[in-house]
């Protein structure tokens, strides 16, 4: 019986249908392709940021390299999502959109105070509006990895108490009497 309940619990989690709140693998892809689209509609927007053109009103240097590196961060951040899409299971996945997530949202916040000091506030606040219309898929995000990471955590308990049963269960068998071999 005890078999019985640790296989229904397998595969109940490979089929994504655990008590754990995980979000079903659809739903799951659902939030990522929200994501990506998201990080996609940015694209235009930052093509729109000069700042080679601001060192020349008295800007920074450092807002090229910050430009340069959100452009960067971003196409990390779109393949990283569409490598999670396919397979959202992958929690280390999920951590890597997640981290690049935050890496383009905190240098484009850098950026978009430039763009509102040296070129157009108008797009800073655009660019502003996009990155607050995207925090509700940060956030779902957010969740979905921290229950993936219990589920993942849950998972691995079952199977080391499982495996831990199976072994003691060995050490109690009795080994097999062996035949003394007479010499002649």
């Amino acid at each position: 019986m005890r078999y019985t309940l640790v296989s229904c619990l397998f595969l109940a989690s490979a089929f994504g249908q655990t008590d754990s709140g995980v979000a079903s693998e659809w739903d799951a892809r659902k939030m990522i392709d929200a994501l990506t689209s998201q990080a996609q509609h940015l694209k235009p927007i930052i093509d729109q940021v000069q700042p080679a053109a601001w060192v020349s009103k008295g800007a920074s240097e450092t807002y090229v390299a910050q430009w340069n590196t959100v452009q960067t961060q971003l196409k990390y951040l779109i393949s990283s999502s569409d490598a999670f899409s396919r397979q959202p299971e992958r929690l280390p996945l999920g951590l890597d959109v997640y981290f690049r997530m935050q890496a383009v949202d905190s240098t484009f916040g850098s950026l978009t105070e430039g763009v509102r000091n040296y070129q157009n506030p108008a797009l800073a606040s655009i660019m502003q509006s996009v990155i607050a219309e995207n925090s509700t898929n940060r956030d779902r995000l957010r969740q979905y990895l921290s229950d993936l990471a219990t589920q993942k955590e849950q998972e691995f308990q079952v199977a080391d108490r499982e495996a831990q049963r199976c072994r003691a269960d060995q050490l109690r068998q009795t080994p097999p009497k062996s035949k003394k071999v007479t010499q002649p």
